[in-house]
């Protein structure tokens, strides 16, 4: 497979891992059975997306050629990044909810580390 991608998704850890910005190298376990055992999804093993050489993106469970993104008829990219920025604004909203100051009131708290995150995007 080829490096240096935007996103890793591998199916078999249904696992999704960001590759760049700040958020580089942060991965998520997705547990959600019904996304990962979509039929289209049985004959993948891995993704690597937004790589320079698009027909090496997915690697297949078989003797199936590597193949690009969309040759592989997966889908959008989007679905997976979709799946990334939930598990991160849970991630997010879990950090700050944990992050106490005994005595701290909760205007305090919202003027050190700003308002409680509602929504993420990536970019």
């Amino acid at each position: 497979m080829t490096t240096n991608a935007q996103w890793t998704i591998i199916f078999e850890d249904k696992k999704i891992i960001k590759n760049y910005g700040a958020e580089k190298n942060t991965g998520y376990k997705i547990n959600d059975d019904s996304f990962w055992n979509q039929s289209k999804f049985s004959n993948i093993w891995a993704v690597q997306y937004g790589t320079s050489n698009t027909s090496d993106e997915v690697e297949h469970r078989d003797t199936t050629p590597h193949c690009s993104f969309l040759d592989a008829n997966i889908g959008s990219i989007q679905d997976f990044i979709s799946k990334w920025d939930q598990a991160h604004l849970s991630q997010l909203q879990s950090n700050w909810d944990n992050d106490n100051v005994d005595g701290e009131t909760s205007e305090e708290k919202n003027t050190r580390l700003g308002a409680r995150p509602t929504s993420y995007t990536s970019a």
